[in-house]
Order: C-alpha cells, then structure tokens, then sequence
C-alpha cells in the first residue's frame, strides 16, 4: 500500500494519521507539489484533478482523503472508526461534509494563504473560520469526540486543518473546547503530527 503526500497537505496528513493511528503498513511517496510533480502526465493517471493525497492499494488507485478513509476503514473492517449503524455512520458523513466544506473553505484556506505568501487572509475567509471553530467549541461542550462517543474518521477529518489554524491567523486561545480535543487526538497512541511552518499566530501548547 503506498500514500501519495505532501507533508503539508491537511488532506494528506489525515490519510497518513489513520494508517498509523491503525497500524496499517505503507509506504509514504513525497509529491513535490512545489515543482509541479502532481500536474505531470503519471500522476494525473492516478488523479485527473492533479491533488495529494492518492492511495495505491494493489491494483485499486483512489484519490480523495475522505473517500480514501472510508475506503480504508471498510477494508480494514474497522467500524470502531466508522460506525455500520445508520446513525453512526451518518454522524460521522456529517463531519467529513464539513472538512470538504466549512473547514476547506475557511481554516485550510486561511492557512494555504498565509503560507503561500505576504497576503492578507479576506474578511469572509476569517468569518468562516471562527464561525466553524465556535460551532466546534460548542459541540464539544459535552463530548469528548466529534460523533461518537470514541475518535472517529470525522475527528481525523477536521483535525489537521484546525490545529494549524494560527498559520493563518486564527486564535485558537478562545476555544477551550476545541483545544482540549485536539490535545485528545495528540494523545492517540500512534498519533503522528502535522507538520508546521514558521508562520501566523503561535500554535498553542
């Protein structure tokens, strides 16, 4: 099995963080996404829209991370990370919809912007990122985990993107919630973390 990354994709990184966090063998393939190595005809066969991350699994090739943890999760037979009953598995739908959405187009881009160079984040990306980091804090009020009652793929999902949200000058401080759970997933045995980079606000401890 072998997972085409980059290291500071979000969307690579949760692939990566539930093969570990599983014990799953693989083998990690670094895109250089920065010399364009993700556009070249080879990897555009395995991914026409020329994104990390790609999973090779034999003969089976899937892009997309969430379709790609679902994939792994049913063939690992692993229905403790995504639960076989309707209202299991459509909790955790939920939150995988959000990382596609809420989280892609709010904390992620800020992010992608900020590391990408001297820009200004626009208002309406920073009103989406704290407006979905409210909604988490306050769901998380009274659990420990996303959608179910143990870390599930929604938490992998909305993790990566959420704990680097000060690289795009996001306050994390103001939500107590959201910090204590990204320090639950931190102490997952086999946890392996997102890489940083010198930008935005300090990540909190």
């Amino acid at each position: 099995m072998q997972l085409f990354y980059h290291p500071l994709s979000g969307h690579s990184h949760r692939v990566r963080l539930f093969l570990t966090l599983v014990n799953e063998t693989f083998e990690l393939v670094e895109v250089d996404i920065l010399r364009g190595e993700q556009k070249t005809n080879e990897f555009l066969k395995m991914n026409r829209f020329g994104q990390v991350p790609v999973l090779k699994d034999g003969d089976t090739v899937l892009a997309d991370s969430n379709a790609i943890l679902i994939y792994l999760a049913k063939k690992l037979a692993r229905d403790d990370w995504l639960p076989e009953d309707p209202l299991g598995a459509a909790a955790v739908q939920r939150w995988l919809s959000v990382a596609a959405g809420e989280v892609a187009y709010g904390v992620a881009t800020a992010r992608r912007i900020r590391i990408s160079g001297p820009k200004a984040v626009p208002e309406e990306v920073l009103s989406r990122s704290y407006a979905l980091l409210k909604v988490l804090d306050d769901e998380l009020e009274t659990r420990n985990w996303l959608a179910a009652s143990s870390p599930s793929l929604a938490d992998l999902a909305v993790y990566g993107y959420v704990a680097r949200a000060p690289e795009g000058g996001i306050d994390l401080t103001i939500y107590p919630n959201v910090q204590s759970w990204l320090c639950r997933v931190e102490s997952l045995p086999g946890f392996v973390p997102f890489a940083k980079t010198a930008v935005g606000v300090a990540a909190p401890a």
